[in-house]
């Protein structure tokens, strides 16, 4: 895997490597057939003006590399969010409150990112910019082969491309429903989803009102504490626990149903080093999951929101949308305020419950998804695929999406060996367990990445 962000910040206060040697190299990657499809617009001149100013090395980011996914505003940019209905909507006024923030740490960006179209899937597919294709941080190469390439996650697709690819230290995106998780696990890189109040959602392009959470993918879990804390404008208090001081759940419901034995041997595997290096883990049955299903009968809170934001635009455009995505978005036409309503005080009721099944744990780990990420050719746009997309997509969201039901956090860390499909271990708890979260992430990536 490559240098990550703290290790690179290191080398340049060290004066072991130059600013303009480093912005060029994620620029030569960026540019190159591995971000194939992962960026909607490149900034060269900008990036590598920023990234060579000499007071940015005073400052947390450096003047390194970010991405932007193409949700957020930013001054002087279109804010599409990966669409061609708003490609032609003014430029930005002024930047989203997370990339001022991103700008105030001495971030340079690189350039806006693909994305699934308005965030809605989690597979990450885009019929208008194309696609990018799975890159295993771990080996360094595409996931696949040039002739059967694997789907990347979404929504933040382009994100994990270049987090994955070493064109960004930090991918900045969405979760809503697993946008930061799912391209994480599937691109062999770290994830975090914060508790969704942490961070404000201003300035991006909203899915679901309720559930989006603005968060980033980067290659190591010092790196995503680093970016939690500048886009959270608060620290994170170092870890003062050893690991055999934890105590972890081990889900038995729902979260290990209808597993690949792929992602299931990574699992069972990363349990007997965890548990070998000392943390306390307990099997838990956790039936609350299953009343997610029945919960969310009525479509959920993503199609509702969505179509109370997009209806005007779709009474114009709708033949403009990928027709997947109009397709989740209108289901939200015929939720009524009750049921609405209903979901809202079901939610809390089942929030409240979880977090009293899960006192006296620290965290709850399962697999980040079910399966691997299946080949790109199976699920591409076309009338005649989506069968097979949209069980897919169920497939890979059930799992992260839990956690933005409970208003947790969440963290992915890639648990696969060389020679293995990407797989993540995910860590989880209910709201405003970030830190722990955290901290224990610290403690978790060194055992898991023993081979």
């Amino acid at each position: 895997m490559k240098a990550d962000l703290i290790a690179t910040r290191q080398n340049l206060l060290e004066g072991k490597a130059s600013p303009l040697a480093i912005a060029e190299k994620c620029l030569f990657i960026a540019q190159s057939d591995a971000c194939e499809h992962a960026f909607l617009q490149l900034t060269p001149e900008s990036f590598t003006q920023d990234a060579t100013q000499p007071h940015n090395l005073q400052r947390p980011l450096a003047g390194l590399s970010v991405s932007v996914k193409d949700l957020f505003d930013v001054a002087g940019q279109v804010t599409a969010a990966g669409s061609v209905v708003l490609q032609n909507q003014p430029p930005a006024q002024q930047d989203a409150p997370v990339i001022a923030r991103l700008r105030a740490a001495g971030a340079s960006f690189i350039g806006r990112t693909n994305m699934v179209e308005f965030a809605f899937s989690g597979v990450g597919i885009n019929p208008h910019h194309g696609t990018p294709a799975a890159w295993d941080a771990l080996t360094d190469r595409r996931v696949g082969d040039a002739h059967a390439p694997r789907i990347p996650g979404g929504s933040s697709s382009g994100a994990a491309t270049s987090v994955a690819t070493g064109a960004a230290f930090i991918g900045l995106g969405s979760d809503t429903g697993g946008s930061i998780r799912i391209p994480a696990a599937l691109n062999g890189i770290v994830g975090f989803k914060s508790t969704a109040r942490r961070v404000p959602t201003s300035g991006a392009i909203p899915l679901s009102t309720t559930l989006d959470t603005v968060c980033a993918m980067t290659r190591s879990v010092r790196d995503a504490v680093l970016a939690h804390e500048i886009l959270s404008g608060r620290n994170v208090p170092k870890a003062v626990k050893p690991l055999s001081h934890y105590r972890l759940a081990v889900v038995q419901s729902l979260m290990q149903d209808a597993i690949d034995p792929v992602v299931a041997h990574a699992f069972e595997r990363s349990l007997k080093k965890l548990s070998a290096a000392g943390a306390q883990i307990v099997e838990i049955p956790l039936l609350e999951l299953l009343e997610l299903g029945p919960m969310m009968a009525t479509g959920g809170f993503s199609p509702a929101e969505s179509y109370a934001w997009h209806r005007d635009l779709l009474e114009k455009q709708a033949a403009q949308y990928d027709p997947r995505v109009a397709h989740r978005i209108l289901r939200g036409a015929s939720m009524t305020a009750h049921d609405y309503l209903h979901l809202q005080k079901a939610r809390a009721d089942w929030i409240g419950r979880m977090a009293r099944t899960l006192q006296g744990f620290d965290a709850v780990l399962s697999p980040t998804l079910p399966i691997t990420g299946p080949c790109l050719k199976d699920v591409a746009a076309g009338a005649e695929r989506d069968d097979e997309f949209f069980k897919i997509n169920a497939l890979l969201l059930r799992n992260p999406s839990t956690i933005n039901t409970l208003d947790g956090c969440a963290i992915s860390l890639p648990c696969h060996v060389p020679g293995e499909l990407p797989v993540g271990l995910m860590a989880w708890h209910t709201a405003m367990h970030d830190d722990t979260l955290l901290q224990l992430a610290l403690l978790l990536e060194p055992v898991l990445q023993a081979h």
